[in-house]
């Protein structure tokens, strides 16, 4: 009897680790899918971004240390640091860097809030909301060229909007074409064009807090502000980051609307008062065809970019 009592034990212990061993096989199977198609879908994405992105940095990379040519890139000369050091001896340069930091510094903060409240207004309970929605949206899907075109036109000297700008102490000139103006005019042109992004961004971050939140506060006696300090505010704060930061990097990228004024003139007109790190590039890249020293100015372009990017994460995590 108790060799039967072992022997059936035995077995069941048997049967249990086999089952065991099945359902590790079948998980394992299982992960293995998974992963399987995950790489399937994302397989696609990583090759475009190596195709779009890796390669061309890349090359850019290894041309920016070289003397070269567009118009004859097989005779391409090794120079080291020679482009980079040129570039960094460079007054204009600094000048194109600055004007690009004034651009992000004045227009990204006013678009993101201006694209806050007009989300916070499209997000109530109002009649002809989708159609605020879409006459704030347009702006962003209308090209650039033809809204410059049209700011040109409106910034005229002596226009209503020139005369109603002179009433706040701004000169009743045409903007675009005053060293004073024209970089104020391209942070006017890239607020109106990019607010319609932000608030769309926004929209979808304000739809998803919990509206039991505001319920429970304002039992608690919580007024419109304070709901907005300290639920909206906070739970906006990843939606904050992504906003500013591709704000920022589309400010830094800023090209059409300076093209769009430099039309008949050099490209930053006036006088350089508009020429940003972007023009810097196509200048010396492009229209010069010193495919070295614009591609050292791309990847001085880039690191800028990054640094910044950093400067704003650190900052919005202290401040939570």
């Amino acid at each position: 009897m108790e060799n039967r009592g072992s022997t059936a034990g035995t077995n069941l212990n048997m049967q249990i680790k086999r089952k065991e061993r099945i359902k590790t096989s079948w998980l394992r199977t299982a992960a293995d899918s998974d992963l399987f198609i995950g790489w399937v879908f994302t397989l696609p994405f990583l090759i475009l971004w190596g195709w779009w992105f890796f390669y061309p940095f890349s090359e850019s990379f290894i041309r920016s240390f070289q003397d070269v040519n567009f118009a004859a890139l097989n005779n391409a000369k090794f120079i080291g640091f020679g482009n980079y050091i040129k570039i960094l001896k460079d007054p204009e340069f600094y000048r194109a860097v600055l004007n690009s930091l004034k651009i992000v510094i004045i227009a990204v903060p006013v678009q993101t809030i201006l694209g806050l409240i007009m989300a916070l207004l499209v997000n109530q309970k109002i009649k002809g909301k989708g159609i605020f929605r879409t006459v704030f949206f347009i702006p962003y899907i209308t090209s650039q060229i033809a809204i410059t075109t049209v700011f040109m036109m409106l910034f005229k000297q002596g226009t209503f909007v020139t005369k109603f700008f002179s009433l706040f102490g701004f000169g009743n000139t045409t903007w675009f074409a005053d060293t004073h103006y024209a970089l104020l005019f391209v942070c006017i042109l890239f607020i109106f064009q990019q607010s319609g992004f932000s608030m769309i961004v926004y929209l979808s971050g304000l739809q998803e807090i919990s509206k039991e939140l505001y319920e429970a506060s304002e039992m608690d006696g919580a007024s419109k502000w304070n709901q907005f300090r300290y639920i909206t505010v906070p739970a906006l704060k990843p939606i904050t980051f992504f906003v500013v930061s591709v704000s920022t990097i589309l400010g830094f990228q800023i090209y059409d609307q300076i093209a769009a004024i430099s039309r008949y003139g050099a490209l930053g007109s006036p006088a350089g008062a508009t020429s940003t790190v972007v023009t810097y590039f196509y200048q010396n890249g492009i229209r010069y065809m010193n495919i070295g020293y614009g591609s050292a100015a791309v990847i001085l372009f880039f690191f800028i970019i990054m640094f910044v990017t950093f400067l704003q994460k650190k900052f919005l995590d202290e401040k939570e």
